[in-house]
């Protein structure tokens, strides 16, 4: 290791040369480094065969090609780049150099981060929003939730995540970084960047905070209101069985929702980024790198009509 990158990780002190910024990661015991590279590759190759695995049951399988799992397949699709545009980079801090990154691919690295995961609000609203007609106007379903639709509100969805931090992106993109280049944290994540840069920073907090705001206040409304019209519905189904019926049809996707915003709402709604940056870091390891590998079996595992395609596929029927 050459010695700048030896007081990078060491020491953390200031690399007031030009050069690339360095990744943290997670310093400690090699055996710990160890362990932890071995975890994230496992998860990262779990999550994209089982995302992966899904896409394809869904295009073999007739009976899965509805608005439902066609918004499904956007979501794994979604997740495969999300972990993809952090983790090889994460796994890549583990064997310095590997954490060297220039300020463009950091930029880079950034807005795609950032962009997928907006874009990932989005989707889960719009299926909430599927999820709300399908049990709430079954017979009026079919005619509102045509293709068209479903696939207007898909590519809203991503045009929208990826339009959201393009501000927040080109007002990074002007500030000043003359000091120190040790980024706490195992991927370009907005607030260890900007803490090191010796620009003022505040329009940047602000600006991120409120697209933050408006994109998770925005999509859980949406998400709130449809589970409440749902619940409403299924509570005045009669029958034991036709309630269990009707809520299987949205548990697997209420599950990925409750797991998503928890881990997210405390990284993204906050005034301050210089406080609690490995705290930050332990949460973010959640929804970019455990939350992604989960979604695959949690649709498996709850959904009957995947499982059963799942078996035809296993039987080669």
């Amino acid at each position: 290791m050459s010695p700048k990158y030896s007081m990078a990780w060491g020491t953390g002190q200031n690399l007031s040369t030009p050069g690339p910024f360095i990744l943290l990661g997670f310093p400690g015991p090699r055996s710990l480094r160890a362990g932890l590279f071995l975890l994230f590759l496992v998860m990262y190759l779990l999550t994209v065969a089982g995302n992966l695995a899904i896409i394809s049951l869904v295009g073999a399988h007739r009976c899965l090609q509805t608005p439902m799992y066609f918004f499904l397949c956007n979501l794994s699709f979604l997740e495969i780049w999300f972990t993809t545009a952090c983790v090889p980079k994460t796994l890549a801090t583990f064997a310095p150099p590997g954490g060297a990154i220039s300020l463009a691919g950091c930029a880079t690295q950034m807005y795609f981060v950032f962009s997928l995961g907006c874009t990932e609000y989005f989707l889960l609203a719009v299926m909430a929003y599927d999820r709300y007609l399908a049990i709430c106007l079954p017979l009026r379903y079919g005619g509102i939730m045509t293709p068209g639709l479903a696939t207007r509100l898909a590519l809203g969805s991503w045009l929208c995540g990826f339009s959201a931090i393009t501000v927040p992106a080109a007002l990074i993109a002007r500030l000043s970084f003359c000091g120190s280049r040790v980024i706490n944290h195992f991927f370009c994540d907005i607030s260890p960047w900007i803490v090191l840069s010796c620009s003022d920073t505040q329009v940047v907090e602000l600006v991120s905070f409120g697209i933050a705001f408006c994109v998770i206040l925005g999509s859980c409304g949406i998400t709130l209101v449809s589970y409440a019209y749902i619940i409403t519905t299924i509570i005045k189904i009669p029958s034991a069985q036709g309630r269990r019926r009707a809520f299987s049809t949205c548990s697997s996707h209420l599950t990925v929702v409750l797991i998503w915003y928890g881990s997210t709402i405390f990284l993204h709604v906050r005034t301050s980024v210089e406080s609690s940056l490995d705290l930050t870091k332990a949460i973010t390891v959640l929804n970019t790198i455990v939350t992604p590998v989960l979604n695959p079996f949690i649709y498996t595992l709850r959904n009957k009509d995947v499982k059963e395609a799942l078996r035809r596929t296993v039987r080669g029927k």
